[in-house]
């Protein structure tokens, strides 16, 4: 793969290595939007159909992904929403807690401390052990060690929001089904730039905001939720989600059943008609693109930047658990993260500070001349 730059808009003196906080946008993208802005100056034009048909071809190419039916796949407003639809619907045992990781993303954790609260139940907190050069295998051990019997459910993102490192979600999800507790995976920072197979990896939901590595708009996502979730209760009662939503003539007869499987959690206002045609444009592109791909071009991309890290020896995450489109530079003592932030911004390099790291997230849309220019600010000041 070569650089897809000339598929986004980027100034070409910008040098944009924050896909993490919101993707460029993409042409197709803006022209979806156009054509869908037009497509409101003829309303007479719209028919019942309308409504549903783009909706279910998003759908499909989200299953793609994450390798899972259309049929369970729902859209939802934000990660927040999706969270809460699931957690709203499971239980504890007496004496079971839940499992979340230290530092992760506010909404994960403010939706399972809630949830805890709730139902009087204990949060653990799982950190990795701060002595430790490299970050990886320790913490997914911590992690599978936490797990037992008395878990009730584990909430946390496929790779960590703040450095890139990968859970290890295979070996999560086994231990979660061995136990059976429900396992909840926020998707946002992985799905788009990486393979996901809910199944393989046993995920009972996984939540994905469009914004980022979707390439989509704000406020539309897409979540999976698994079976174990089909009769449940969701948060609002759409007619939408309604088996005889389809037939417009009828809606006062006040159908009471839910559309099949993940049907009934879809956020009201399903169609989107201006921001839906923006995310099928995004899913479309990334599926084109193929997340193995973009995996190995930001790998590619990477590897002087990995080397030099090295070679001055700055921590980072162990190879195996290394996210290549996403990854923290944690600054050494003695070089300040905001003056770096500031020096590589009058660079017109633009990365995140997240935590204790500077958050570096590269894509497809990324060139050798962003990674030069963000090695040459490492290394004036070391």
């Amino acid at each position: 793969m070569e650089s897809q730059s000339s598929l986004v808009y980027l100034d070409k003196d910008i040098h944009y290595l924050n896909c993490a906080a919101k993707s460029p946008l993409l042409k197709s993208g803006e022209r979806a939007m156009i054509e869908a802005m037009e497509r409101e100056k003829q309303l007479h034009l719209r028919n019942s159909d309308d409504f549903f048909e783009r909706p279910e071809h998003v759908r499909k190419l989200f299953a793609n992904l994450v390798e899972c039916r259309p049929s369970q796949v729902a859209f939802m407003p934000a990660v927040s929403y999706g969270l809460s639809s699931v957690l709203n619907n499971i239980t504890p045992g007496r004496g079971q807690h839940a499992i979340t990781v230290t530092s992760e993303f506010p909404s994960d954790y403010l939706g399972i401390r809630a949830w805890c609260d709730k139902h009087d139940s204990e949060l653990k907190v799982v950190g990795s052990d701060q002595s430790l050069d490299l970050m990886g295998s320790d913490w997914n051990a911590r992690i599978l060690e936490a797990i037992s019997e008395d878990t009730a459910v584990v909430v946390l993102s496929a790779i960590h929001w703040m450095h890139g490192m990968r859970f290890d979600l295979k070996q999560i999800g086994a231990r979660c089904r061995e136990v059976g507790a429900v396992f909840l995976v926020d998707g946002t920072q992985a799905v788009g730039a990486m393979s996901m197979n809910v199944h393989e990896f046993q995920i009972d939901a996984l939540f994905c905001a469009g914004y980022k590595w979707l390439f989509g708009p704000y406020s539309l996502g897409c979540m999976y939720i698994g079976e174990r979730f089909n009769d449940g209760k969701p948060i609002e009662e759409s007619w939408m989600n309604r088996t005889n939503s389809r037939n417009f003539a009828s809606l006062t007869n006040y159908g009471m059943e839910y559309m099949p499987d993940a049907g009934r959690y879809n956020v009201g206002e399903t169609s989107h008609f201006l921001l839906m045609p923006m995310l099928s444009a995004g899913l479309e592109q990334v599926t084109a693109w193929g997340p193995d791909e973009i995996q190995a071009y930001c790998a590619a991309l990477n590897k002087p930047l990995y080397d030099l890290l090295d070679e001055k020896g700055w921590p980072r995450v162990e190879e195996a658990y290394c996210s290549h489109h996403l990854f923290g530079l944690k600054m050494p003592d003695g070089i300040s993260i905001d003056a770096m932030k500031s020096k590589l911004e009058e660079k017109n390099v633009y990365v995140s500070q997240r935590g204790e790291s500077l958050r570096v997230s590269v894509h497809a849309f990324n060139t050798e001349a962003d990674i030069e220019l963000l090695m040459d600010a490492l290394n004036s000041d070391t």
